[in-house]
């Protein structure tokens, strides 16, 4: 999932798709603000078929956090 979710990432940040791991953290890392993450998630909500819980949102704080969040809401 992390190959989809590169070129999304790029197309709201200014980030080479390769300096983008598991680790990386939207904020502190990627600097996406507010916006561009609510934007970000929406076009991934309409790509994958999901709903995100907006409860559940603060704890997205990295890339593979948010993996394991998507994949875990596409096999439920």
């Amino acid at each position: 999932m992390l190959d989809q979710l590169k070129p999304i990432i790029c197309e709201y940040v200014e980030v080479e798709p390769e300096d983008i791991t598991p680790d990386s953290r939207f904020i502190e890392d990627l600097h996406f603000n507010s916006y561009d993450f609510m934007s970000f998630l929406g076009e991934v909500e309409e790509l994958l078929e999901v709903t995100v819980d907006e409860q559940d949102i603060l704890e997205l704080d990295t890339v593979g956090k948010a993996i394991a969040y998507l994949e875990a809401l596409k096999n439920a």
